[in-house]
């Protein structure tokens, strides 16, 4: 009896030890064949413990051939080792770098190859019968470029830990690769115009299939992404095949609307293959020799196809530049209907959603020369500026101004987005619409000190905050306690609405959810506040094409 009471003693200790290193994020990384070994539906997998959280790289979720559908990984014998990030999509990697702007968002590069469908997973346990909620990120880069890695920012084990929550992040095919359609040719490439996303909903029905392994609860699955990965999150709310793969859904900067487009028609898509496949020489009989062509030699005929196609078509780009972009396309059947058309997609009416940009995006980095020397400008120059620009209407600029940002200095006015932060207003009034599940709305308005405060509140800002990684970002924003105490707000926002559907936190003021009339707004910054409209004519002005 004493002997199985002091054992029972000793257990307790040991398991509260094991529990306070795990909740400190001090435990020492144990990689072994005996630890973190998890079954999946293809074969068993061996992961490694950091700082108490489980962690798996480079997990297989399909296997496909190029421009063809994905499938399930064949099954392996043994235990396959998953320590290190897989492949990323084909794409053309910078030959430069740009100093400043590498110390300002550092990157990580991964080796580029067709046999890319793999995802990494964190989790704070296994077989322990807690069901965690699932977050699945969705990296940015548009639809051409990017992967789970590429922002140092990505790494999910600081939030599993602080949320008690199961983080994914996936990579899938990008740019030609995944989306140069094909059907016009043959049957058998009915879908490879939408084989990014078909790409997604696999790695999504992975997930259902076998999360519940990692700690995970395959019905409680948000899907989250910025820029690019945000975009991947709308067309995903518009795609039958992934409807009941997820629950909840974020959008960071990156709604179709906001990012100055909507999804190409087959029209369209099949021009650029049939461009593409002039530019290689290629016999449209011959088609299936674009399995074998160098994927340098592929890309450089499809960048020229879209220039050509977008030329015929006079379509305009992201920030007005003329031209394509590669994006899903909208083919009536896979994907069939434009997301955030004129309407929010019917098929996620019960999907909550949480939608946001930051204060100044990518006009951080203007463009303007004329804007070089802005920050010591007087009043008066800055009028001028504006005369220039808006001409008669330039004191309904500056009254607007004034009531969307009393507090605001008139020289920073000029970095205020109005490209991103419109379509995130309409996108979310047509979810609001649906009188369905609730969404909210946020700004990011933190202004980052580094480098002068060059940056501002720029695009992907945020990114550090919700992923509560300020500790290893710490060139985005400088650290210390301001970015810590911002880095618990918003990830436990984040979490919240992960959780529960609903992001409101102590830390927090009361934030409703977003209504066509009452236009509630979260404004994300050392003091945050909620704001009803507060920029509604401003933007009206900005960015006239849009209906408020």
């Amino acid at each position: 009896m004493f002997f199985s009471s002091l054992c029972m003693l000793l257990w307790l200790t040991v398991a509260v030890a094991s529990a306070q290193i795990k909740s400190s994020g001090s435990a020492p990384l144990i990689a072994s064949s005996k630890v973190a070994v998890v079954d999946t539906g293809a074969g068993k997998i061996q992961g490694f413990i950091h700082h108490g959280i489980y962690t798996y790289r480079g997990i297989p979720y399909a296997k496909a051939e190029r421009f063809m559908p994905p499938v399930k990984f064949p099954k392996w014998e043994g235990v396959r080792t998953a320590l290190t990030y897989g492949y990323i999509s084909p794409m053309v990697l910078s030959e430069e770098i740009n100093d400043e702007m590498e110390f300002l968002m550092p990157h990580r590069y991964g080796i580029p190859k067709d046999d890319c469908q793999n995802l990494n997973i964190w989790t704070p346990g296994l077989n322990e019968g807690k069901k965690r909620p699932v977050m699945v990120w969705l990296h940015g880069g548009g639809f051409t470029n990017g992967s789970s890695i590429e922002q140092v920012a990505y790494d999910g084990e600081n939030l599993s830990r602080k949320g008690d929550v199961v983080v994914v992040t996936v990579n899938h095919r990008l740019n030609i690769v995944g989306f140069l359609d094909l059907s016009g040719y043959s049957a058998k490439y009915k879908y490879s115009g939408n084989l990014g996303i078909m790409d997604l909903v696999a790695a999504l029905d992975w997930v259902k299939t076998n999360i519940s392994n990692f700690g995970g609860d395959p019905s409680n699955v948000t899907i989250f992404g910025q820029s690019g990965g945000g975009g991947k999150v709308t067309v995903l709310m518009a795609t039958p095949a992934a409807k009941g793969l997820f629950h909840k859904a974020i959008i960071q900067s990156g709604s179709i609307p906001q990012m100055g487009m909507t999804l190409p028609v087959s029209k369209t898509t099949r021009r650029v293959s049939e461009l593409t496949l002039q530019y290689l020489g290629l016999d449209p009989s011959k088609v299936d020799q674009l399995q074998k062509i160098p994927y340098s030699q592929l890309n450089e005929a499809g960048e020229k196809a879209l220039k050509k196609a977008g030329e015929e078509e006079g379509v305009k780009g992201l920030f007005g530049r003329m031209g394509l972009m590669w994006a899903p396309v909208m083919d009536g059947d896979y994907i069939p209907v434009q997301p955030f058309g004129s309407s929010a997609p019917a098929l996620s009416k019960d999907v909550p959603v949480m939608i946001g940009s930051t204060l100044n995006e990518f006009s951080a980095m203007s463009f303007d020369p004329k804007m070089r020397d802005s920050k010591d400008w007087s009043f008066d120059q800055l009028k001028a500026f504006f005369k220039e620009k808006y001409h008669d209407t330039t004191d309904a600029v500056i009254a607007a101004y004034r009531k969307a940002y009393p507090d605001m200095k008139y020289n920073e006015w000029l970095f205020v987005d109005s490209t991103f932060r419109p379509g995130a207003i309409v996108s979310a009034q047509m979810k609001a619409d649906q009188n369905g599940a609730p969404v909210y709305m946020y700004l990011f308005a933190w202004q980052s000190p580094v480098m002068d405060g060059r940056n501002r509140a720029i695009h992907c800002a945020e990114i550090p905050f919700a992923f509560n990684n300020v500790e290893i970002t710490e060139q985005s924003h400088g650290g210390g306690r301001d970015a810590q105490l911002m880095a618990d707000r918003i990830s436990r926002a984040w979490i919240n609405f992960a959780r529960y559907g609903n992001p409101n936190h102590k830390g927090l003021p009361r934030w409703p959810a977003y209504t066509r009339a009452g236009g509630a707004v979260m404004i994300l910054d050392n003091k945050s506040i909620v704001r009803n409209h507060h920029d509604r004519e401003l933007m009206s002005i900005l960015a006239p094409e849009y209906k408020y």
